[in-house]
């Protein structure tokens, strides 16, 4: 086990403290240091706050220290998604098989929870208002600057320990650090922004729109969402170029592209509070950021966004790095708690699915904005649906890899594009045999040689042509 080593963790995310969880279990003594004040004891904490769609990765990875039922028993489940279109009509877009669903849930009441959770460990220590500034990779020694208000004076302050656990988010200072050595690293920002807004509970007290699905206003370019809460609100996040958000600077302006584009949203949101939650806040950025290797030697390792942030389009940035912490140490585990061959071993497997899922979280935008609304998607999905119905241990649909099962990121890359392709070259030779047959009954019926009984199949094949070429 630990033999009493001890580690340092730099940022108090939901990923940070989790770790420290793990850590602690495994009897490591503890130093877990977060730049911001205590988020347990402030009521309006300052930090990212999209609704975090929780799937199968993150609950596996609370699990191990036993709060998956805790989260679960807070979070709203969502079934599928529900897509709004301009004209008010609405329809459900399942996300998997029945029983499969995702959960909705307060990141800011995960984060807490899973800090209260760490900070019960005996061999866990919590030090707020300390921010990173600079660590010796080849001792571990890390060097914070106390932050308190009360503090004008920046007093240093230095601990050594036996490694450092970078969970600092995608700006992180311990990367940086890591940059200074062999290390690949890029960082891109979308030409998109976010805004958030809130749909209010009507006036009893009710959900303004069924609870149970991830809300979806797609609109090619932008798209509006809304995940549920449990106070019967809805958090919405709006998406759109910012060369959009620049033109919209007025409360008119606001209420007018509104009421063209999301009609139906206005009047569950409210005028007066639409034009206020719109100004509150300026449009925020979001970024990919890939690098490589994840580890210094035995001494520095990045869990999370530090190591690979990426657009919030799957859901899967928390997800993917509290699996990383999970992952981590299933690795640490099977190498006998060695950490020169945990973080090495790490570093090669989870590097690859870091990239990944930044690559599945910038193609499911285009779905989740523009495809949905498409004919074709539909039609793939309930194709999809039938044959993992009918092979679920040879298919499985790319969204159900990703979300209801621990495959690792990569690998759904590749299995993904490979049924794609089958399936394509099946529905290719389905329509040349319908071809083949239609041609064959449309000779005998120019040669009047068509038999009454086969006029149906005649009809049929016309019905799925037409059909077909209308999804197309």
């Amino acid at each position: 086990m630990a033999d009493g080593k001890r580690v340092t963790i730099v940022g108090g995310g939901p990923v940070g403290a989790l770790n420290a969880c793990y850590l602690s279990k495994k009897g490591y003594i503890v130093d877990l240091y977060e730049s911001r004040s205590d988020i347990r004891k402030t009521e309006n904490a300052v930090g990212r706050s999209i609704n975090l769609a929780l799937s199968l990765r993150g609950i596996e990875a609370l699990k191990e220290v036993g709060l998956d039922e805790k989260v679960k028993a807070l979070g709203i489940p969502m079934r599928a998604r529900m897509i709004h279109l301009v004209n008010g009509k609405c329809y459900p877009v399942p996300y998997g098989k029945s029983g499969q669903h995702l959960l909705s849930v307060d990141r800011m009441k995960l984060n807490r929870d899973v800090l209260s959770a760490a900070s019960e460990f005996p061999n866990v220590d919590l030090h707020f208002n300390h921010k990173f500034v600079s660590c010796d990779l080849a001792t571990a020694k890390s060097t914070f600057v106390k932050t308190s208000p009360q503090l004008p004076d920046k007093e240093e302050v230095t601990i050594t320990s036996d490694a450092i656990f970078g969970c600092d988010g995608a700006h992180s200072a311990v990367r940086r650090q890591l940059q200074k050595r062999r290390f690949d690293y890029s960082q891109q920002y979308i030409p998109h922004g976010y805004k958030e807004l809130t749909i209010p509970p009507t006036e009893d007290g009710k959900y303004a729109m069924p609870a149970n699905y991830l809300h979806i206003w797609p609109r090619h370019e932008f798209m509006l969402i809304a995940l549920p809460n449990q106070d019967m609100s809805f958090t919405c996040t709006l998406f759109m170029a910012f060369s959009i958000f620049d033109t919209l600077t007025t409360e008119q302006k606001v209420l007018d592209f509104f009421r063209e584009v999301f009609p139906s949203a206005v009047d569950l949101i409210g005028e007066e509070l639409l034009k206020t939650d719109f100004f509150l806040l300026p449009p925020l950025p979001m970024v990919t950021v890939k690098a490589s290797p994840y580890h210094y030697k035995d001494k520095v390792v990045l869990f999370g966004d530090a190591a690979h942030a990426c657009v919030p389009f799957y859901g899967q940035g928390l997800n993917a790095g509290l699996e990383d912490v999970l992952v981590f140490h299933e690795i640490l585990e099977k190498h006998n708690y060695a950490f020169d061959v945990a973080f090495s071993a790490f570093s090669e497997q989870r590097s690859k699915d870091g990239h990944a899922v930044a690559d599945l979280s910038h193609q499911n935008y285009i779905e989740m904005r523009s495809s949905v609304t498409s004919s074709w998607f539909l039609f793939r999905k309930k194709v999809d649906s039938l044959l993992s119905f009918l092979c679920p241990s040879v298919f499985t649909p790319k969204y159900e890899m990703v979300a209801f099962t621990r495959t690792p990121y990569h690998k759904v890359i590749e299995k993904s594009e490979l049924q794609y392709k089958y399936v394509n070259y099946g529905l290719a030779a389905l329509c040349v045999l319908m071809f083949i047959g239609g041609s064959r009954l449309a000779w005998k019926a120019h040669k009047g040689e068509l038999h009454m009984s086969e006029l149906p199949h005649l009809e049929s094949l016309l019905a799925i042509k037409n059909r077909f070429q209308n999804l197309v």
